[in-house]
């Protein structure tokens, strides 16, 4: 009888101890940690994070808390373990002259990713190729950059240069940027109908060609939809969308069509969703941004600089370029310190809107096909996503809409790092016919 008193009680005190457990329990709060626990737990990889040369120095580098939205400390901050680098250059004319200065322009850009990972701060970043190396370098404890390559436009004319930025570290580059290359038509053609190759050039298609026999993944966030097109039927392996969302949430020609999200379901590749204001609400994104532009405008009269919209900002030459990119942040982190204080300022595009972009495309193409990007220091950035300092902030919303762990590691780089597997396999398929 004693042994059944004394067993009642324990039963009893557990209970009790449950109760006041359950009374102790904040929802909030345990959603809170087991975001974190996942954070923790994937490898968070961004696919789009523009680049200023100058920041790449022995005295202002990505070791300090620069204005820029991502930086070394930025990313242990937030917890962005993978940033692609990328090697941009603004389209211009289709010449000679025009082909040898964005040649230029692309290999400083490059000698300063491989600076940064080789001899400003090789203990704390370092360069991968691969998923394999990913997963090592993450696991070693640093930060990982990847190399992308914005616009084909410095390839010029000579098919060899597309081996030669692979072996500089390149695994992704879009044929077009903002204006018709060489290589290919651009989105921006949409606007007057006005067309230079009808798609794809026959350099266009050649390049197509290497970039599968290399390994590189061909990007069509910037190409004109018909581009696309011939670009899934050349490619004999999976593409990507770098940095676009869906046109169905925003009418944007940045952004993919549901036909375009069904090919890239088709394909087997991935879009990698954009934290960019204009790209992800229309309506929410121009009122706020006939505010911001005041006030941006403001502050650079202040600094005696030019403020450009992004419109006017392709029309710039590329030293002019420069020179907004370099003033840009700062201009940025002032007027963003000054709306904070506002009360009158209108609600920003956010997280959320970012989210919802990723809820329609997982819910129409599938969990296997939609990946993160930010569009960092290229013009990207949204209210609870400003810089890489705030990246958890993404995994927490993903989490209160009730995605898994698993699904989150493949938003956040399973897909990606697939998409590249994938195109390093059919690489060496096409290089091992080759040789036979």
């Amino acid at each position: 009888m004693k042994k059944i008193a004394i067993l009642l009680f324990a039963i009893l005190g557990i209970a009790c101890k449950n109760d006041k457990k359950q009374e102790n329990s904040n929802p909030e709060e345990d959603l809170m940690a087991k975001a974190k626990q996942i954070h923790q737990n994937v490898i968070t990889l961004d696919t789009h994070d523009d680049i200023n040369v100058n920041n790449f120095t022995d005295s202002l580098n990505y070791t300090q808390d620069l204005d820029t939205q991502v930086t070394l400390p930025k990313m242990i901050e937030g917890g962005l373990d993978v940033a692609w680098f990328i090697v941009y250059t603004g389209q211009d004319t289709l010449t000679v002259e025009g082909f040898e200065k964005a040649h230029k322009n692309a290999m400083d850009k490059f000698n300063a990713i491989h600076a940064l990972t080789k001899e400003i701060a090789p203990d704390k970043i370092g360069l991968a190729v691969n998923s394999e190396e990913v997963r090592a370098i993450h696991k070693s404890g640093k930060k990982v950059a990847m190399i992308g390559i914005e616009n084909g436009y410095p390839v010029g004319n000579d098919i060899k240069n597309v081996e030669k930025f692979y072996d500089l570290g390149a695994r992704y580059m879009s044929l077009a940027h903002n204006g018709h290359s060489q290589l290919s038509d651009s989105n921006t053609g949409e606007e007057n109908d006005e067309w230079l190759h009808n798609g794809l050039s026959d350099l266009g298609k050649e390049v197509i060609a290497e970039m599968n026999r290399l390994g590189m993944m061909i990007d069509v966030s910037h190409p004109s939809k018909e581009a696309m097109k011939q670009m899934i039927e050349l490619s004999k392996a999976p593409i990507i969308a770098s940095h676009s969302s869906a046109r169905a949430l925003c009418d944007h020609s940045r952004n993919l069509d549901d036909e375009q999200l069904m090919w890239m379901k088709e394909n087997g590749g991935v879009v990698q969703t954009v934290a960019f204001s204009s790209y992800l609400n229309t309506e929410k994104h121009n009122t706020r941004n006939d505010y911001m532009t005041a006030l941006y405008n403001k502050v650079a009269d202040s600094m005696n600089v030019k403020w450009y919209d992004w419109k006017t900002f392709r029309t710039l030459d590329e030293d002019a370029k420069a020179a907004f990119i370099g003033y840009y942040p700062k201009v940025r982190s002032i007027a963003e310190e000054k709306v904070a204080n506002s009360t009158d300022a209108p609600e920003a595009v956010s997280v959320k809107d970012f989210v919802n972009h990723i809820d329609y495309m997982v819910k129409l193409i599938g969990i296997d096909h939609v990946g993160i990007s930010s569009d960092f220091d290229g013009g990207g950035g949204i209210k609870g996503w400003e810089d890489a300092s705030e990246t958890f902030n993404v995994t927490y919303e993903l989490v209160k809409r009730g995605y898994t762990e698993a699904q989150i590691e493949k938003l956040w780089s399973g897909n990606l790092l697939r998409v590249l597997d994938e195109a390093q396999e059919v690489a060496q398929k096409i290089q091992a016919e080759s040789a036979s």
